[in-house]
């Protein structure tokens, strides 16, 4: 039996008996309150079922949470603590192992995380299918988001708490605080599913803490700029633009955004908008299986980009893998400086 079957099987009666553990060997040293959610969170990561980027949003949310709550210099009670409950509740030969392997990778994470919240938690006020298997949620954290536009937030529901998963926020941030987060709902996704199928207005979610993701603008720059985006890549792109919208300064902005046929263009009547609100803004669609699309119009996003591209362009590319491998080499070879070009860095832990 793996290590991920063995955590699955540990009832939820777990969470509780973990604090109590935790409180009698170390009184306040974490808040009841956030008590589940971080043994869920520590236990996906003690299972080892992720992905390297899934991993490095375990590490990201518990490295804070154990800054945020000091638990640095108690991590050996946390394990223990730990090892006892999982012991309780299921026997595995690999435990300690486990639990000793994780508390050295939260170890290394806090290290490097820096400080403030592990996570926000946001009602969900607003849940779109603008297209089949993608969903505009749009949430409102109890605490404004300190995120800027190109940067992705690690998102995890209580319908699968403890499994994060990275997503870009789609808007700069705004007066009142609320987010829009684009989820596609892929086969082997079990939270983009839960986001896009289950999740309902009124819930909450947790949001955790922003990070880097090679895509946000450096604010000192006044380039002209292309964006190609596919899929639901478009969400941190169109965030740029609404960043650049807030403060233009003779700016150009195109953007392509890459869609198998028109009815794929799940977030055309916002850009609709944006492209009427700013003359400085053009949208080039581009569609790779649409025989009725113009001919201006057929082909993939980043080979229609290049004939919109220009020397004094930052070309900021993001969307599925398939479009994303050899895009920087592509434009490489084309004579563009690497200083230029801006595609998503992956997530390691």
């Amino acid at each position: 039996m793996s290590l991920a079957t063995a955590w699955a099987s540990i009832d939820d009666r777990a969470a509780a008996d973990f604090w109590c553990t935790l409180e009698d060997r170390r009184p306040g040293l974490l808040p009841n309150s956030e008590a589940s959610l971080f043994f869920a969170t520590l236990g996906s990561l003690l299972a080892g079922d992720d992905d390297p980027a899934g991993r490095a949003a375990l590490l990201l949310v518990l490295g804070r949470a154990y800054r945020r709550y000091h638990l640095l210099p108690h991590a050996t009670t946390v394990g223990e603590a730990l090892l006892a409950i999982v012991g309780r509740h299921g026997t595995h030969p690999q435990w300690k192992t486990a639990v000793d392997r994780a508390t050295h990778a939260v170890r290394r994470a806090a290290a490097r995380v820096g400080d403030g919240p592990a996570w926000w938690p946001a009602q969900v006020i607003g849940h779109e299918r603008p297209s089949p298997g993608i969903a505009i949620l749009t949430v409102r954290p109890w605490r404004r988001l300190p995120y800027r536009p190109g940067q992705a937030v690690p998102v995890c529901t209580p319908r699968l708490p403890g499994r994060w998963r990275w997503l870009s926020p789609a808007n700069a941030p705004r007066p009142d605080g609320s987010v829009e987060l684009h989820v596609r709902a892929v086969a082997a996704g079990t939270v983009s599913h839960r986001l896009v199928q289950e999740v309902r207005p009124g819930e909450l979610i947790w949001l955790g803490p922003p990070a880097d993701t090679g895509l946000s603008r450096d604010p000192r720059s006044t380039n002209d700029l292309l964006l190609v985006a596919g899929g639901t890549g478009l969400a941190p792109l169109r965030a740029l633009v609404e960043q650049v919208a807030a403060a233009p300064a003779d700016r150009r902005v195109t953007l392509v955004v890459g869609a198998r046929a028109f009815v794929d263009l799940y977030d055309a009547i916002t850009l609709d908008k944006l492209q009427c609100a700013h003359d400085w803004l053009t949208l080039v669609p581009a569609f790779s299986d649409d025989p009725g699309a113009e001919p201006a119009e057929q082909g993939e996003a980043l080979t229609i980009a290049l004939n919109h591209q220009r020397p004094d362009q930052d070309i900021y590319v993001c969307g599925p893998p398939g479009m994303l491998a050899g895009a920087r080499s592509r434009l490489l070879a084309l004579g563009i400086p690497a200083t230029r070009i801006h595609t998503p860095a992956p997530f390691t832990g």
